[in-house]
């Protein structure tokens, strides 16, 4: 399925959060820049640490509540205010008392009995003085982050009744109240980005989450207003959630708050609390509060919902949204519905420790798709629905049974990129490049190596400032010549706390610092604008991520193409989802537990030839150009959509049983006909016993007589397609029926029929496969055939099939012995799959009691596609290598040449689906469950009507 048909369908995009939130009061207006906008960086000056650290206590937010407070004009300038804004207001009274700037542009040397004197007055006035506002409004557009939206995920002690979910009628915003529209600090970027970045690939899309603002005080009229302007100017729905039940939900089971308040997040991130100390993590109350916001998620979808919408649910606060979707009778049931988790995704022994484990699952279950960022992942998720719920999970997906509801869940890899194009634009902005004039005066002769994360324990900052302690202590040939510069996340205060960051940099400044010089820089988002930020990743020397665990690092990749010119390293935690992927290996990778590793790769990363670390960045560019945003985007909707289409099963009922008396007559007018009969489960039903498995092949004499029959009209050509091998099973049936073609082994191999021009032959369709596989294939299913009573291997010439259950008649859902055999097929699938799909191109395809591994590319549909070939066995004599065994044989339409019926008969879906678009063709199915082709017949009457035809005159 093309991306172009995306343009045909509307996304819904459901996240926590929407891009823009609805803020009251006028908008604020313009702030113009002042003189020294533009001025030149001074050298690096060094202040006691409180200066940054407000008097020992750790950097926090601004609060809305210091919204209006006048900036304090503190005369010196310290390395924070540099890289401030630039715009921020100079008093009257600074400017005009003319007091001598100690770092002014182009002077060389420093006052430093004036600057000991002016330490001292600027700590005074710090200490007296009210906080600072960050930045100014005018600049908003060009910030990480917005800085004064109330916030209900930051403000968890500043409730009052809303806490327990009453309104304040006399506060109440009326419906006429001033409001206006601001990005949302909170929602998730990556994401935003992305689906800006597809263009018109989504012309329409409507977004539906919550405002991330306290909205109790708001009036029914003010709600209405803003949905209008909110569905006309932004394309988004805003989700109505009391503050109370969106606290407890977020706060108490999504994310982290407190140490003793985690559930979803630390989960996920393979951070459980010690038993001993808390149960919230195994029993949370707040549960029903999770529940009750993806509740009142799908009333919204379900209340907006059109035909032909794809609905897309992000992340992990929404995990249960696709089975209430699903599950609700005003929603259809065949909508597309793709579930993205964005971070990452734990061993089944971690996710199991979650008292809601199974209902979570459950959630996910009723989507057409789940992605995920990284393979692991995604193979962590299929192994825990597999040993928690005990479905069978393929490489592919989730065979989901049981309850009426049968059904196959795809689960797939979608890394999520960076729009290049557009950061290649901004990176080029003469701000941009006026800035890395700028940090290069200031920090000539000076190595900078930059960071940007969050500052809660799972982003391991605290590490990242050890190890760079630990570089100092060990290279001191570096001191004074190597700065950090730390970007802080927006985060909350406790998460800070938690993470201990603020110690750790006060410990190493206190240890380093002199009067010109400070190891660790340390920044707030709000501290920078992105000018700022994208000049200051030009600049850096290395850039250093030191995640516990993390699903895609995109500032990484923003990084990589910000060194364009550069070419400097990446020093990585291989505990990020960026560096499962090859590209990103040309990392300096490190463990972050391992200070004194990482130590070793700054130095290594500064120390690095240019040769060496222009050849690891060309490996890192040619990944974030290849998985961008637009292609991220492109496959997981096109995936979704394709999923949706082969899960939907037509009605049974709704298929005609075949009506010879409608067939014969264009059988009998037909001057050249191909029959395609599937061998297994259509003319021939093989005994499935261990017995009848490992005794002698001999075909039915029957079957042999009717293939016969078939084959000696000349108008006929006949293929028998199977999944047996060669030796001993289908050449026996090529000995006895010389006239027919036969596919073997799914398509591994082809007998052509012999003409007037070149006798029969066998040919190898896989001759070009590497085929080495099968031995380490074989005996990974040798010790799941030790573990599993009764199993046993067919090992065949390209392909290898496992038979763990030879009792059909006793496989009930209800035999332990059976489920036990599932769960160890499902097993031994993801071990082959892991192991040694993507290395050999290797698919596997699961039967009810066995699973078949082959070659990827190989099918009975891809060999009929070969047989249509214009120079394909069906139309002209073998002559050599024929163009038809190496031609794309993706479409079947318009390839069947003088052949006037194309006539299938079986149970390969796929394949009856394809020879649809065939004008000419007539298929029909025996599965007995959903088709989608033209007619159904049951097995035990498929003979019977090919004898009909097969008497025909």
């Amino acid at each position: 399925m093309s991306s172009n048909s995306l343009r045909n369908h509307r996304v819904i995009v459901a996240s926590l959060f929407l891009p823009k939130t609805a803020v009251l009061g006028e908008s604020p207006p313009p702030t113009p820049p002042t003189h020294n906008e533009r001025e030149t960086l001074t050298p690096p000056i060094s202040l006691p640490e409180a200066t940054f650290r407000n008097e020992g206590k750790p950097p926090v937010r601004p609060s809305t509540k210091h919204m209006n407070t006048a900036t304090v004009n503190v005369p010196l300038r310290s390395i924070i205010d540099d890289l401030k804004d630039k715009t921020r207001a100079q008093s009257k009274s600074q400017s005009a008392s003319g007091t001598p700037s100690i770092g002014s542009p182009g002077s060389d040397k420093i006052n430093f009995p004036f600057l000991l004197d002016r330490v001292n007055s600027t700590l005074n006035a710090i200490s007296e003085a009210p906080p600072a506002r960050p930045f100014p409004t005018s600049r908003k557009a060009h910030m990480t982050h917005t800085e004064h939206i109330p916030s209900r995920v930051q403000r968890k002690h500043s409730r009052s009744s809303s806490r327990r979910g009453e309104k304040d009628i006399s506060q109440s915003a009326p419906f006429n109240q001033p409001w206006h529209f601001e990005p949302n600090p909170h929602c998730n970027g990556g994401l935003k980005n992305a689906v800006q970045s597809a263009g018109d690939k989504l012309r329409r899309k409507l977004w539906v989450g919550a405002l991330g603002t306290e909205t109790d005080s708001f009036s029914d009229g003010l709600r209405s207003n803003i949905d209008r302007r909110m569905l006309q100017q932004c394309d988004s729905l805003p989700v109505w959630i009391p503050d109370a039940e969106f606290e407890s939900c977020y706060d108490e089971f999504c994310h982290q708050e407190t140490s003793e308040r985690q559930v979803l997040w630390p989960c996920l991130h393979y951070a459980i609390p010690d038993a001993p100390k808390t149960k919230l993590f195994y029993e949370s109350a707040s549960y029903k509060q999770y529940v009750a916001v993806n509740r009142r998620f799908a009333d919204v979808i379900i209340a907006n919902y059109q035909e032909g919408d794809i609905v897309w649910v992000n992340d992990y606060h929404l995990m249960l949204l696709p089975q209430m979707l699903r599950s609700s009778p005003d929603f259809p049931q065949n909508a597309p519905i793709g579930f993205f988790m964005h971070v990452a995704f734990p061993s089944s022994e971690i996710f199991r420790c979650l008292s809601v484990r199974e209902s979570l699952l459950r959630g996910l279950l009723d989507a057409d798709l789940v992605g995920f960022q990284t393979a692991s992942y995604a193979r962590h998720f299929r192994q825990t629905v597999s040993r928690i719920l005990s479905l069978e999970a393929l490489p592919k997906g989730i065979q989901v049974e049981g309850g009426g509801n049968n059904r196959f869940v795809d689960v797939g890899v979608f890394p999520m990129g960076i729009d290049v194009a557009a950061l290649t634009e901004r990176k080029r902005e003469p701000e941009v490049l006026d800035w890395v004039q700028s940090l290069k005066q200031r920090y000539a002769g000076m190595k900078i190596v930059v960071g940007r994360d969050k500052l809660d324990e799972i982003q391991g900052v605290k590490y990242k400032i050890k190890a760079f302690e630990a570089f100092l202590d060990k290279y001191k040939e570096f001191q004074g010549k190597v700065v950090l510069i730390q970007v802080a996340l927006q985060t909350t205060e406790s998460n800070e706390l938690a993470g201990d960051v603020a110690d750790t940099v006060s410990h190493i400044n206190s240890r380093f610092s002199t009067l010109t010089y400070q190891p660790v820089v340390f920044l707030h988002t709000q501290d920078l604008t992105f000018a700022q930020y994208l000049a200051l990743l030009t600049v850096a020397d290395a850039f250093l991520v030191t995640s516990l665990r993390e699903g895609m690092a995109l500032r990484t990749h923003e990084f990589v193409e910000c060194q364009e010119d550069r070419h400097r390293p990446l020093i990585l935690s291989e505990f990020t989802g960026s560096y499962s992927y090859s590209g990103f290996r040309s990392c300096i990778a490190i463990n972050p537990w391992d200070i004194r590793g990482t130590a070793k790769a700054i130095h290594q990363a500064l120390t690095m030839s240019d040769d060496e670390a222009t050849s690891r960045w060309e490996d890192l560019h040619n990944h974030v150009v290849t998985q961008t945003a637009q292609a991220f985007v492109s496959s997981f909707l096109t995936r979704c959509l394709r999923a949706s289409t082969e899960h939907l099963q037509a009605d049974l009922s709704a298929v005609p049983r075949l009506d010879i008396a409608r067939l014969l007559p264009k059988y009998r007018h037909s001057r050249k006909r191909l029959l395609l009969i599937d061998l297994e489960s259509t003319i021939w039903k093989r005994d499935l016993t261990r017995e009848g498995l490992l005794k002698p092949f001999s075909p039915p004499d029957d079957v042999i007589a009717l293939l016969n029959k078939l084959a000696s009209d000349p108008k006929n050509q006949v293929w028998l397609l199977s999944g047996l091998p060669v030796k001993g099973k289908l050449d026996t049936i090529a000995e006895k029926v010389p006239k027919i073609g036969i596919v073997a082994e799914n398509g591994c191999f082809l007998k052509t029929a012999p003409t007037r021009h070149a006798p029969s032959t066998w040919i190898n369709m896989v001759s070009n496969f590497n085929l080495t596989w099968k031995s380490a294939c074989v005996e990974i299913l040798n010790y799941f055939t030790e573990r599993t009573p009764g199993s046993f291997v067919e090992d065949r010439e390209a392909s290898i099939v496992w038979r763990f259950w030879t009792d059909p008649e006793d496989a009930a859902a209800d035999n332990h012995d059976f489920q036990w055999a599932r769960r160890q097929a499902a097993e031994a699938q993801n071990h082959i799959f892991d192991s040694l799909g993507e290395r050999y191109g290797l698919r596997i395809i699961p039967g009810k009691n066995s699973f078949l591994v082959l070659p990827n590319n190989i099918s009975r549909s891809t060999a009929v596609g070969a047989i249509l070939h214009p120079g394909g066995p069906a139309h002209s004599p073998l002559t050599g290598r024929a163009a038809w065994m190496t031609a794309d044989n993706a479409d079947l339409d318009s390839v069947t040449g003088d052949i006037d019926l194309v006539f299938a008969i079986g149970t390969d879906e796929k394949l009856l689906r394809r020879l649809n678009d065939i004008d000419n063709a007539e298929t029909c199915s025996v599965s007995e469950k959903g088709t989608d082709a033209k007619w159904k017949l049951e097995a035990k009457d498929a003979a019977k009507i090919l004898w009909q035809l097969a008497g025909a005159v």
